[in-house]
């Protein structure tokens, strides 16, 4: 397993970003993004070309979101 893209936020948590396919309710299948605490499967080693990191003001978490 490659290394994973790894984001520390303002906490000094460190989240790793994951991808998956997942069959939506209409039977369409997209592709989602996710940081989760831990490497698991799925692991990308850098952020999707039109994609950037922000962090959400609550909780800190990581999510990506398209760049302008």
């Amino acid at each position: 397993m490659a290394d994973a893209y790894g984001y520390t936020n303002s906490k000094g948590q460190t989240y790793y970003l994951h991808t998956r396919e997942v069959t939506l309710k209409n039977g369409r299948v997209q592709r989602i993004y996710f940081f989760a605490r831990d490497v698991r499967d799925g692991s990308l080693d850098a952020v999707p070309e039109g994609f950037e990191v922000m962090e959400t003001k609550r909780t800190g978490m990581p999510v990506l979101k398209k760049s302008a």
